[in-house]
């Protein structure tokens, strides 16, 4: 598909914007300032790669006194600001406006102490989720969230999307493991909330921060809490005739009171796809794949074993293999890892969905799936961290046919009502950006939406910062209440599509 044409600049935009660069440049000298075409072309698109914009320019500050001044130079003279992290954003949160500058941390990309007597590393924003477990793994240490991305996301981007991984179902959320942060306001103010204290006090500031999606503020220090590795992990791959088997199975588990240190599952296509990729030695005819992993002193490993084994075969499970070895529990989670680039080899493009269904429903959403599957016409593969519910969806589709990727959305979006339908939500650790936006008043009413916009007046009354992601509408704080939710007519309009 082709660029979007835009019109050519005004003389006065093209003075304001070169009057914003100079301006950039004496705050962050040096090559801290990117404004040619090509420079601003790799900033264009995050994980959502169905969308480019280049922004008006790209900033990467390297000391919090920069991020301060740009913050309040853009606060003063009306600019949008979108921040950025690594850029693996996958519901388009980091997404540029041409309007606004971007805000780019990569170069916050220091551990800054490791105290393992309290147990917490502090870290700059930049650094990326497996650093933080690489730099106190000699000790024993690791940092739980594990993304699947984590060898490229960056903390203080996992911090903007409460983001989870695969061992996020006994281990929590981004949410459940950071301690504190410190960040800058729109107005250049730089405050911190938490600390290496487990309970901070007053309002739970640091809870409203984590999965904001820089629409508060641009975080610029974060402290994380690290565990000490269990004495023993175990991991099991079972296998199963339908997804529905497989579904049960996880409900099962859980009802039982079991709670593994990871939980997920993959259907056929998604079996096939890893397995073709990676040789992780997944077997090929079964309809799901579920793997388990269970933690902890050896002796409640090998009784918790049992009893998941004899819940899968309740269930109708024709395969249940147990690892013996490290080696062999970490190829178990190696094909799941890679499911996501393993997918992309089955079609040209694929669109991934994210959420969350309470897991007594997981069978009757992947039927849910199955028949949108075939009413739209498009293959789907599902990889999801099964045990908390959050799931992932596929979607693979042809940009390069004329309206397959408005079907792909289609679909998507129809999944979500679906997950809302059933009593879940619109995101589990994506993030709403602007892939969900105008799927908000499924879940919000009108109150709902005023009241968390009154939030955003409270930390940015101008609403410059992450302008266009997550409200349908973003009206002015003086307005609240008096305005209409609606949803948009065009999927992202202001936001250039290929």
């Amino acid at each position: 598909m082709s660029r979007l044409k835009m019109p050519a600049p005004e003389a006065a935009t093209l003075a304001r914007r070169a009057e914003i660069v100079a301006d950039m440049r004496t705050i962050v000298p040096g090559e801290g300032v990117v404004d040619t075409v090509n420079g601003m072309r790799v900033f264009e698109s995050d994980g959502l790669t169905a969308y480019r914009q280049l922004p008006l320019v790209v900033v990467l500050p390297e000391t919090v006194a920069q991020v301060a001044r740009i913050l309040k130079y853009c606060n003063e003279r009306g600019i949008r600001v979108v921040p950025r992290g690594s850029g693996t954003s996958l519901s388009g949160g980091a997404l540029p406006l041409e309007d606004a500058v971007l805000l780019v941390m990569s170069r916050f990309n220091r551990i800054l102490d490791i105290d393992y007597a309290n147990r917490v590393v502090v870290a700059q924003p930049g650094v990326t989720n497996l650093g933080i477990t690489t730099a106190v793994e000699q000790e024993g240490f690791y940092y739980a969230p594990d993304p699947s991305s984590q060898i490229a996301c960056s903390i203080g981007g996992n911090v903007a999307e409460n983001s989870g991984g695969v061992h996020c179902l006994k281990y929590g959320l981004t949410a459940n493991n950071v301690l504190g942060i410190e960040m800058v306001l729109m107005s250049g103010e730089v405050v911190r909330l938490g600390g290496r204290h487990l309970d901070a006090e007053g309002y739970d500031l640091l809870g409203l921060m984590t999965g904001s999606e820089g629409l508060l503020g641009v975080v610029t220090e974060v402290t994380v809490r690290i565990l000490k590795k269990p004495e023993t992990a175990r991991a099991l791959l079972i296998g199963f005739p339908t997804n529905e088997q497989g579904g049960q199975c996880v409900a099962d588990i859980i009802g039982a009171g079991i709670v593994p240190g990871g939980m997920e599952m993959m259907d056929a296509p998604a079996i096939r796809a890893a397995e073709d990729f990676l040789h992780a030695g997944y077997p090929l005819d079964c309809e799901a794949l579920l793997i388990v992993e269970l933690d902890g002193p050896q002796t409640e490993v090998d009784h918790l074993i049992g009893a998941v084994e004899a819940i899968a075969k309740k269930n109708g499970s024709t395969l249940c293999r147990i690892s013996t070895s490290e080696e062999e529990r970490l190829a178990f989670w190696a094909g799941r890892k890679a499911a996501f680039p393993a997918v992309g080899r089955l079609s040209p493009d694929y669109y991934c969905m994210d959420g969350t269904i309470p897991r007594k429903q997981l069978p009757r959403v992947l039927a849910g799936m199955r028949r949108l599957s075939e009413e739209y016409g498009l293959r789907v593969a599902n990889v999801f961290h099964a045990g908390d519910g959050n799931l992932h969806p596929l979607i693979l589709y042809d940009a390069n046919v004329p309206g397959e990727l408005q079907k792909a959305e289609d679909f998507g979006a129809d999944i979500l009502r679906l997950c809302v339908e059933v009593g879940g939500v619109l995101t589990g650790e994506h993030g709403v950006g602007v892939e969900k936006r105008d799927l908000m008043p499924e879940m919000f009413n009108e109150t709902d939406l005023d009241q968390q916009m009154r939030v955003k007046c409270a930390f940015d009354p101008n609403h410059l910062l992450n302008p266009g992601k997550v409200f349908p509408q973003l009206r002015r704080c003086a307005e609240l209440g008096r305005m209409h939710v609606h949803r948009g007519q065009t999927a992202f309009p202001d936001i250039p599509r290929f």
